[in-house]
């Protein structure tokens, strides 16, 4: 086999993850949005929002500011988007609802079986008042049931059964007004022509979705790819697709390389593009497509990266929204934002360059971004704290 560099690598990841293109110039419209899109494939959501929502950022990294009432609009209403689980909470292309149908089976969680002992019909009388009250939320149904004390998963019963026909596909969200998820019946928000397509059995679904993946990832290993829809999530889901990927490879439809300084042998897409350069300035979400998995943003980049959300603040490292900074296809530093809404700040709690970087030119590209940040967030100020070595280097 022959053997790739990792600068080769970076630049076949980025140019597949929609950065070698530049932002957009002008008006930004729905055609950069589904451009985007069909670049990652999917768009992964999450509710921490102190900064700003996990799904506006990739937008923003790739095509620069644009009106997110526009993109909202166009997620919620156009009938080309939809959500489900395919890499965590994400919203996916609606012409792949088929791809997505062998994940979609009766849920047996411990919640849901207790509710079926405890309560029988309840889910029943859920669906039945979706069908009837739709688009709904939790606190809509009849008898919602009290939410648990303690963290974030401990659903009320209502919210356990809605997601549980949500995993079932017999739901899904028909929109987000303020991050809210709204139930409606699926038939009711997915149009006829992708519900009408026949699913795929759970082994097609995987090479399609593996292939796509590779052409996502531009290349990747085994993990990479397995990784990029959760079919690891899946039992059994890892060594099916490893047996798939072996026969894409034979099929010839994937190319095996090796890669310097990689343990195991990487997969290429043959419509994977090579740049003559490394291109992209952006900051990066924490759920960006390209460094979610973070064992291989730390093979290609050395780029060592954890969201400290979760961590105790004495012992976090950098900060607890800490987004890493791409300049010229490189990662180059980490930012800790916050969004002051009262004051109308962005917040930048600690900024920290990677060994070895021009700190000067990191600093200056560092505020630019920064700058176009705070007005695509309509925010008139940036206020820098004194944590970490480029603070002192920031002019904002």
């Amino acid at each position: 086999m022959r053997r790739l560099r990792i600068d080769q690598v970076k630049r076949f990841a980025l140019a597949a993850q929609g950065f070698n293109d530049g932002r957009a110039e002008g008006r930004v419209d729905v055609r950069h949005f589904r451009k985007v899109l069909q670049d990652v494939g999917l768009i992964q959501l999450d509710s921490v929002n102190v900064f700003s929502r996990a799904h506006y950022m990739p937008f923003f990294s790739r095509i620069g500011p644009y009106d997110r009432d526009h993109l909202d609009e166009w997620l919620w209403s156009s009938g080309e988007v939809f959500e489900y689980w395919g890499h965590e909470a994400s919203l996916i292309p609606t012409e792949d609802h088929h791809l997505w149908r062998w994940r979609m089976k009766p849920a047996v969680w411990d919640r849901v079986r207790k509710i079926r002992e405890e309560h029988p019909g309840y889910m029943e009388a859920v669906l039945e008042q979706v069908e009837e009250y739709g688009p709904l939320q939790t606190s809509d149904l009849e008898d919602p049931g009290e939410r648990s004390p303690g963290g974030m998963w401990n659903w009320s019963k209502g919210k356990v059964a809605l997601e549980a026909l949500f995993m079932e596909g017999k739901v899904t969200t028909a929109a987000r007004p303020n991050f809210i998820r709204l139930y409606d019946l699926t038939e009711r928000v997915i149009p006829d022509e992708h519900l009408d397509r026949p699913a795929l059995e759970a082994e097609d679904a995987f090479a399609e979705l593996l292939m796509r993946a590779a052409a996502h990832l531009g290349i990747g290993t085994a993990n990479d790819l397995i990784d990029y829809f959760r079919l690891n999530r899946t039992k059994g889901g890892v060594q099916v697709a490893r047996r798939i990927l072996d026969q894409l490879v034979d099929d010839g439809k994937l190319v095996e390389r090796e890669v310097e300084g990689w343990e195991k042998s990487a997969f290429v897409h043959p419509d994977a593009t090579l740049p003559r350069e490394a291109r992209g300035t952006a900051l990066l979400s924490p759920f960006d497509s390209l460094v979610w998995f973070r064992p291989r943003t730390e093979r290609i980049w050395d780029f060592h990266y954890r969201i400290e959300i979760y961590v105790p603040e004495p012992q976090r490292v950098y900060g607890y929204y800490v987004l890493p900074f791409l300049l010229d296809g490189d990662l180059v530093a980490r930012v800790d934002l916050r969004v002051g809404r009262r004051t109308g700040e962005l917040q930048v709690k600690g900024a920290f360059g990677e060994p070895g970087i021009d700190q000067k030119r990191v600093a200056r590209a560092l505020s630019k971004e920064l700058g176009l940040v705070a007005q695509w967030l309509g925010l008139e100020n940036i206020q820098v704290s004194d944590n970490g070595d480029l603070a002192g280097r920031l002019d904002v």
